[in-house]
Formats: C-alpha cells, structure tokens, sequence
C-alpha cells in the first residue's frame, strides 16, 4: 500500500465511518498479545525453573527483565511515532512480540530465554501508549469514553483468561507453549495494521526519518534508575539491606539526574524523552499520582490475591483461577458500561467511585477467616473488580483531555510509564510489607498449616493497599476541573 493512500484521510474515506473501529481493533489484538505475554509467563516459572536448574532470584530475572524493558520503552512511543509513523512503530512491535515468543519457545539456554522475554517487554512497552493515542485523535470527544471502554473491555479478558488457558497449556505441552501462544494474535495484527493502521504520524503528518534524534542519555538514566528500584525493591526482601541501600540510593541518584537532563533538554530547545512541562497541567499531574499509586495497588493486588488464597486460606491453585475468573469477567462488562459514562459523566466521579470501590474491596478482606463461605471471597474480588472497571476507560482520558493535540502523545507514554512504575513496585512493597509482618506475628511461609497469624499479616497488607487507594481518592478529587465532555482544543 502506497503512502498517499495509508494516511488517515485516505483510509476514512475507503473504509467509511466504520473505519475508527477497524483501527482500534487492529490494535487491541496486538495490545492483548503484549498484555497476555505479561501476564501468562508466571504460570510457567516453576515448569522453567526445573528445566534450567534455576534458583528463585535467577527464576525473578525472568519478570523483572520483563518489566524493566516493558517500563522503559514505554518513553520511546512518541519519538518513534514521529520518527516512522503509527504502521512501521506497530508493526516493528509486532515483529517484536512475534520473534521473542519463537525464540523463547525453542530457548535452549537460560541467556537465551530471558533475552526473548527483554524483546518481548520492549515491543509491549512501545504498543501499550498507542491505542490511547488512536481513540484521542480518531474518535470524538463524545466518543471516547464509548471507544476505551469497547478496547479496555477486550484488553482485560486477556489478563483474566489467559493464566487460566496457560495453566492447561502448561499441564498438556509443558511450558514452551506459552510463549508459542502469542504466535497466532502477532500473525493476526500483524495482517490489521497492514489494512487499517496509516502510515502516518500523530496529527496525520509525514513520518520524519530524519527528525529529532532518540534521547539516549535520558533512556540510559530512566533504565538504570528502573533497573536500580526494581532490584532494589527486591532486594528488601532478602537479608542484604546493604545492598538493597546501595540500589535504591542508585535508583535516587538515577532519578534526579533524569530530571535534570529532562529540563536542560528542554531548556536547549530539543525533543525530551519525557515532557516535564506536561506535569505543570493540573488535571495531567494528579492523574498520574493516581496511575501511580493505582498501579501499586492493582498489580500489587494481582499478586498477593492469588497468594493469599492459596498459603492463608489452603484452596488449591485451580480452585483459585475458578474463584478469580467471575471477578476478571466482572471487570470486562464494567469497562464496556462505564466506558459509555465516561462520555458523559465527570472523570474525578467516576475514578472517585472506582477507587473507592477499590479501597472498600481491599478492607472488607478483613472480614475474612479459615472458616469463611467461599462466595464471599468471591463477593470481594468482584466489588474489586468492579472499582477497576470504574477507573480503567475513566482516567486516561480525564489526564489526557485538557492538553493540545500535539502533546497527546507524550502525555500517554508518560501516564502508562508511571502506572507501570508504581505496578513494579506494587508487587514488591505487598512482598516487603509480608514478610515485615508475618515476622512480627511470629510466622513463616514454610510452615504448611495456615493459622490466624498468617491471615493476621495478610489482612495488614490488605489495609495497607485500603489505605493507598483512599490516599489516592484525594488526587482524583483534584481531576474535577477536567469535565469528560468535549474540550474546545478537540
């Protein structure tokens, strides 16, 4: 397809005003592969760790090299959007996705193995930013909310469904099928983007090969300062706090330097990895405290739920997927109906209802004890779940709305890089936060038998996120000045 007939303009008027939807199909299948090849990996970490002799922080390598090239990649998404266009970014990810899945499928060695799932969390980093990009600048601003909820409602089944498929998959063909699993959605986005996706930059203008060149002194800050906290946090976990010091004050110093090679980037007039001036618009700033503190509390959650019912409550790890998958199909329904209001309600209501929600969810766990009827675990995770449904197709848009055009795509790869950054360190605080705990109640997870200690520790984590999503409620507040109806500069 020439370039004349792959901009924007061109496609509407080939495909019709169904043409918006097309493309935000295109990439929802390409995002779910990326999201799916997150999440589903777990499943098969002890499979692999058998298989290659490996130890447990060896066998953490595996996800935190994952999420560390996933984060940091996310800052690349506006330079290579501008750079090559939305079809050549796409379909490179895509790529990608699609070599790292063959490659860590037939992995031989351990090296081989985790530098497939390091291509894989770059090609996941640099799609995720895109498709909030596509419904800002495709669709209307009546639209919007109609067009994120439709994408977050597909976005989430991949999550919700696919460790339950992946624990299948492993027990039948063993744990390389899992990465062979993301084959069949890179191969079908992969023949989208070719008929939907344009050619273009953000803003329909020609892509500039020879634009602004990459801010590689700001990507090397922002990785090692990512790399630093991440195994810094893990490094709390075990028993060297002097090395775990020496890596978050890394992750500090690392920190400082990257903002200030942001400001004198911008200050000499070239192109930022990250937009600080962004941050000076209120609606943008509190909206990516609450991504923050929201991505603690969601993939901190994601983790320590599945936990929590398996070492405190004694349920097997099957019956924990069957008691999780109501709640996971919950959140897809919910995006799908308050993707509808977020087109015409305020966003801080709706983030507002959503992490309240959130927090209620979180303390009412709480009430639980070993003798507990399984539906109210259940009751839980739903009336969880149900807050994120809330918050997911609501709060990208109430950040995002009241910057210019030109700024959409900045204001994206920086929200989805904060989210991240708090879900990486989610993880590892409900980790940290445990461990301090069960010692204090004078118990260990070696020990087979549950007992009220235990549930003791995990109800004070459970408190703690409580407590993170009713601190976050007072940003959300702050979004009130970003009505979700139309803003004049769209």
């Amino acid at each position: 397809m020439s370039t004349h007939s792959s901009t924007l303009e061109a496609l509407r008027a080939r495909y019709g005003v169904r043409y918006r939807w097309l493309l935000l199909l295109s990439v929802m299948v390409g995002t779910m592969a990326s999201i799916m090849s997150s999440t589903i990996v777990n499943v098969a970490i002890p499979d692999m760790s058998r298989h290659f002799t490996l130890g447990q922080e060896r066998a953490q390598w595996v996800t935190s090299g994952f999420m560390v090239a996933m984060t940091v990649s996310m800052l690349t998404t506006p330079w290579l959007l501008a750079r090559y266009g939305y079809r050549r970014t796409y379909v490179g990810t895509m790529l990608l996705l699609l070599a790292g899945g063959i490659v860590g499928g037939f992995s031989s060695s351990f090296a081989l193995l985790l530098g497939a799932r390091v291509a894989e969390g770059l090609a996941a980093g640099v799609v995720q930013p895109i498709p909030v990009i596509i419904i800002m600048r495709a669709f209307e601003p009546h639209e919007q909310g109609r067009a994120s909820g439709i994408f977050g409602m597909g976005v989430v089944l991949a999550p919700a469904i696919g460790p339950s498929v992946g624990g299948v998959l492993v027990d039948l063909f063993g744990w390389r099928s899992i990465f062979f699993m993301v084959i069949p959605f890179c191969l079908v986005s992969l023949w989208l983007a070719y008929r939907y996706v344009p050619g273009t930059a953000p803003g329909g203008v020609a892509a500039n090969r020879q634009g602004a060149t990459l801010d590689w002194r700001g990507l090397l800050l922002g990785g090692t300062g990512t790399l630093c906290l991440l195994n810094g946090m893990v490094a709390l976990h075990g028993s060297d706090p002097l090395q775990a010091s020496v890596l978050l004050a890394g992750a500090a110093l690392a920190l400082l330097l990257f903002v200030l090679w942001q400001r004198r980037m911008s200050s000499t007039g070239r192109e930022p990895l990250m937009n600080l001036a962004l941050f000076q618009h209120r609606q943008f700033a509190m909206g990516s405290i609450v991504a923050f503190i929201y991505g603690t509390a969601l993939f901190g959650s994601t983790y320590l739920l599945p936990v929590y019912m398996q070492i405190a409550l004694g349920l097997s790890p099957s019956y924990v997927g069957s008691i999780l998958l109501p709640a996971g199909l919950v959140l897809a329904v919910t995006i799908a109906l308050v993707g509808r209001l977020a087109d015409r309600q305020p966003t801080y209501l709706l983030v507002s209802i959503g992490l309240a929600l959130l927090a209620l969810s979180f303390a009412l766990m709480l009430t639980v004890g070993l003798d507990t009827a399984i539906w109210v675990l259940v009751a839980w995770a739903i009336l969880g779940r149900l807050g994120l449904g809330f918050i997911l197709p609501s709060l990208n848009l109430g950040a995002l709305r009241k910057l210019h055009k030109h700024q959409i795509s900045q204001g994206s790869s920086a929200i989805n890089f904060v989210r991240m950054l708090g879900g990486s360190i989610g993880v590892s605080l409900c980790g940290i936060v445990l461990e301090w705990r069960l010692a204090a109640h004078g118990d260990v997870l070696t020990r087979s038998a549950s007992s009220p200690q235990r549930l003791a520790a995990f109800n004070e984590v459970f408190l703690m996120l409580a407590t993170l999503c009713a601190l976050a409620l007072l940003a959300a507040w702050r979004l009130r000045d970003a009505p979700a109806v139309a803003s004049k500069q769209h």
